[in-house]
């Protein structure tokens, strides 16, 4: 189930924390050893000095080892070489001259084609690679063949020490003109691609690995293997080529209103008796962001900055509204330098400690964040804000009971908002209590009959327990009650859409209710993800590829660009097969992907 919180929902800040984490308990593993390490000093001298000994006499013996073989080899050189000594041969037929090869008639050219690539295997064989080079290349002078060029290439491959991939490329490239269904050409070619590396090779790459793969009707796992290792290579690099050039930009207002609406409201700083420009540029700024004009209040938010504000109550209020944006536009860094300021503006703002630690933790500082909580309690014991964010650490670190503490203190100390209740209930759900999480769930539904958070969330629960009809009817209801909602939240429409198409099947009304949900709110990520695969699972695959891009431009953070792009580069891979391949067509289905979002 998707969290209230959309600071704390990311896979990236997940893996940040485990990393982190597991850092931690090095340093602190280590520690303990250094407490005991000063008794055991002397002894641990005398060892290192006896393994440095031994270390020594055993480099020696491999020094002598080194320089036998070397005169072994240096004498194996010496004689004469079977393979080199039957090329020197009278009737070598490396000697003919385009002349000869032009007067023969086609059974002769064959025939000796066949003797040439004869010898150039024996020379392969005797790793005698620039010989065999030699004996394919007269032998594609007489008759081109597939496996001439295949197999020049391969002693390309093994001579030129991965060098002169370009020209493997090349050959495997005519092998493939002249028979399109060569395995073994491909898969050469898409190695040799795959070596020489960058976004453009890579993608070619994985157009060969994907077409081996179909040809071979995917029996090899080796060539299995080698798709998605490229693809993942490949949706790496061009992550990072598109965030080291993207601009920062606002997502969907479905999402800046579900991170706002994680922390309880604050009243606006007032106008001061002689309120200055900056100071009523900041009034305009809130009015903005009362009204979810979210572009132009952050363009307020920044031009009062720039212009000056009266207090310090009010500078640190709108850097804290400022970091707040930048949050969201994945400038985790820039958050926190204007978290900083606001907090050395006016330290006793709790909001603004709990949004540093939400900072912290997406830049995989969790002892930082958990420093930030305890800050704003200092300031204010009673905060249901801290208990509630501090709640959804534990949740994404998989500490369900902490998780579970965390909300229930939160409800308490605020029982109005209603998204400490959901989560409560979600970490029941997570940590293996399914009937207490649904027995809460209906409570809420009882409780609070006209909230489209808590039908949507019970929803999802319900799909993950494949309660089909009775999570669509609960979807059905919070799409009612958000009818009129702004911005509409739409997720409960995609919700529906995968319902439908877990339980029936049914393509085409998940495929419509989908595109009406990116039709209400286009900037939906989840939507035209859902819908790209729902695409894909039709074998649209133009449309598909289309929304796979789409939902690329949109990926907040780089594992959601790397998910979108690796499904993207996929789709394109199958789409050049089909171009290249239409008579296997019928072969390529849409892969099986996990049109499912639990909770």
């Amino acid at each position: 189930m998707a969290s209230a919180s959309a600071s704390t929902s990311t896979s990236s800040s997940v893996s940040a924390w485990l990393s982190a984490h597991r850092r931690a308990v090095v340093v602190a593993a280590a520690v303990v050893g250094l407490t005991t390490a000063g008794a055991l000093y002397y002894s641990a001298q005398q060892s290192a000095q006896a393994q440095r000994d031994a270390q020594q006499r055993k480099d020696d013996k491999q020094a002598k080892r080194d320089k036998k073989q070397r005169k072994s080899k240096a004498a194996d050189s010496a004689k004469p070489d079977p393979a080199k000594h039957a090329a020197l041969d009278e009737d070598d037929p490396l000697k003919l001259s385009a002349a000869d090869i032009d007067v023969m008639d086609k059974d002769t050219r064959a025939k000796t084609a066949l003797a040439l690539k004869a010898r150039g295997n024996k020379l392969y064989s005797a790793k005698q690679y620039e010989e065999a080079i030699a004996y394919y290349t007269k032998a594609i002078e007489c008759e081109e063949q597939a496996v001439f060029y295949s197999n020049r290439a391969a002693c390309e491959w093994r001579y030129t020490n991965l060098n002169q991939l370009e020209q493997v490329i090349d050959d495997c490239t005519s092998a493939l003109r002249l028979d399109p269904s060569y395995i073994k050409a491909l898969n050469r070619r898409a190695t040799a691609r795959e070596q020489l590396g960058g976004v453009d090779h890579l993608y070619r790459a994985l157009c060969d690995f994907t077409a081996s793969a179909i040809l071979d009707s995917f029996q090899n796992q080796s060539t299995t293997d080698s798709v998605e290792r490229v693809m993942k290579q490949l949706a790496g690099e061009k992550a990072q080529q598109i965030l080291q050039t993207r601009e920062p930009r606002l997502p969907s207002p479905t999402f800046i209103t579900a991170y706002l609406t994680a922390f309880r409201e604050q009243a606006p700083p007032a106008l001061p008796a002689n309120p200055s420009q900056g100071d009523r540029t900041l009034q305009l700024a809130f009015e903005a962001l009362s009204a979810k004009d979210f572009a132009h209040a952050l363009s307020l938010f920044n031009e009062a900055l720039d212009q000056g504000v009266s207090s310090d109550e009010a500078r640190a209020s709108a850097l804290n509204l400022r970091a707040t944006f930048k949050f969201i536009m994945s400038d985790a860094e820039g958050a926190l330098r204007d978290l900083d300021d606001a907090t050395t503006v006016d330290a006793r703002s709790a909001q603004s400690w709990v949004k540093k630690a939400s900072v912290h933790m997406e830049l995989g500082r969790p002892e930082d964040a958990m420093r930030d909580f305890e800050r704003a309690l200092e300031i204010d014991a009673a905060n249901a804000d801290v208990f509630y964010h501090r709640g959804q650490v534990y949740f994404i670190t998989g500490e369900f009971d902490k998780a579970i503490a965390e909300y229930r203190k939160s409800s308490e100390l605020d029982p109005s908002f209603i998204f400490s209740h959901i989560q409560l209930a979600v970490a029941q759900y997570k940590s293996g209590s399914t009937d207490k999480a649904l027995h809460q769930f209906r409570r809420l539904v009882e409780k609070n009959p006209q909230s489209a958070e808590v039908c949507n969330y019970y929803g999802e629960l319900l799909l993950d327990q494949q309660q089909f009809p009775e999570a669509v009817a609960m979807f059905d209801k919070s799409i009612e009650l958000s009818k009129f909602s702004v911005p509409r939240n739409v997720l409960p429409m995609v919700n529906k859409a995968l319902a439908i198409f877990q339980h029936r099947q049914d393509f085409a009304a998940a495929e419509a209710i989908c595109r009406e949900a990116v039709t209400i709110d286009p900037q939906c990520d989840v939507g035209v993800a859902t819908l790209a695969q729902l695409l894909l699972q039709q074998n649209k695959v133009h449309e598909a590829v289309d929304m796979f891009e789409r939902s690329a431009e949109m990926a907040r953070t780089e594992p959601e660009l790397v998910n979108a792009l690796t499904y993207e580069n996929a789709t394109r891979a199958q789409l050049a097969f089909l171009a290249d391949y239409p008579d296997y067509a019928s072969k390529l289905s849409a892969p099986q992907l996990g049109l499912n979002r639990t909770a």
